[in-house]
């Protein structure tokens, strides 16, 4: 697996605690949380290019 690229991110602090409530609601990190909402906002895009 590849390395992981790293980069900095500022975020409104009422955002950055509604995304620790969220990731803890799916038991994942805030970082695992901020991947998987990317993952599939992608995989979204990706599916309404081919309609």
């Amino acid at each position: 697996m590849a390395a992981r690229k790293q980069f900095l991110l500022r975020v409104d602090p009422e955002l950055w605690k509604e995304l620790e409530k969220w990731a803890a609601d799916e038991l994942r990190s805030v970082n695992a949380q901020v991947e998987w909402i990317l993952r599939d906002a992608l995989k979204r895009r990706k599916q309404g290019r081919r309609r």
